[in-house]
């Protein structure tokens, strides 16, 4: 599948900055990546059908990007045809006082789905390694001193071995762990922050606060680099996505998520004779009324 050339399991280190933000050739093949979207979206929704049913394993896909990367267009274009009976999707935002009061993967494990159900995180607990260094926030958390008096390297080392532990025991507990960055260009960036200045009903979309963000674009690609080459597994990859041309990233998108369903226990389970007798007594009454 074309997601693969943005597949990263630990084999090799990101370089982000050497990966394409754009569909590239890709955007001769417009028309039949379209069509092949609209049968990856039939696949994913036969394919969750049967994960549902099974109930034997859980898949969380992590979503991570920049401002006006597109987390909600995928969630709405390309989640957005899974039955929600099986799909909660948890938006992180800024941790609240009482998550500051927990250790930082509290919240993330409440949102865990029941085996057979789809998690979709907008944002995660990798915002506690991105962001929180980015702006080095741990100075200010209430913790005990052997802790925060660590050097900072050591800090996000520590974390980083703690994600994989984590994604690693989830695997064991019969979870999958896919994790998404939406690699979005400066320029498209701009362009979409404009969009939302001069459109009134994107208005609600945009905060000073993001232009703040976007001054540090390139401390944000240095940071990605070392996120996801330090955590990236077999067992929990990275895919790092062209995120300039929203059709294509959706395209990418749900090559992962079916390729993950394909992976999963996805098979409808067996009944057993007395069940198989019980179903015939009760067609039989069905069908004697009339």
């Amino acid at each position: 599948m074309k997601a693969d050339h943005y597949r990263f399991d630990g084999s090799h280190p990101c370089e982000i900055r050497s990966l394409p933000t754009d569909a590239g050739e890709a955007d001769e093949e417009k028309a039949a990546i379209l069509r092949k979207t609209e049968e990856n979206l039939e696949k994913m929704a036969a394919l969750q059908d049967a994960f549902y049913a099974d109930g034997r394993e859980g898949l969380v896909i992590v979503l991570q990007a920049l401002d006006a990367a597109g987390k909600d267009s995928i969630v709405k274009h390309v989640m957005g045809g899974l039955n929600p009976q099986g799909v909660r999707v948890t938006s992180f935002k800024q941790p609240t006082a009482e998550e500051l009061s927990h250790d930082f993967l509290w919240r993330v494990n409440r949102a865990l789905p029941a085996r057979g159900s789809i998690a979709i995180f907008n944002r995660s607990y990798y915002e506690d390694v991105l962001v929180v260094q980015v702006h080095d926030l741990q100075k200010t958390y209430r913790m005990a001193p052997r802790v925060l008096q660590e050097d900072r390297k050591e800090f996000f080392r520590k974390r980083y071995r703690q994600i994989r532990n984590y994604e690693e025991y989830l695997y064991e507990n019969s979870y999958r762990v896919v994790k998404i960055l939406l690699n979005v260009s400066k320029q498209t960036q701009k362009k979409r922050f404009l969009e939302r200045l001069e459109r009134p009903e994107k208005n609600w979309k945009f905060s000073a606060s993001d232009l703040k963000e976007r001054a540090l674009f390139d401390q944000y690609l240095d940071t990605f680099d070392e996120v996801i080459s330090a955590t990236a597994t077999e067992h929990s990859p990275w895919f790092v996505l062209p995120a300039d041309q929203k059709w294509y990233t959706r395209y990418l998108v749900s090559e992962v998520v079916v390729d993950a369903l394909e992976k999963s226990c996805h098979e409808y389970p067996e009944v057993s004779d007395r069940m198989r007798d019980e179903l015939k007594e009760c067609r039989r009454l069905l069908d004697e009324e009339g």
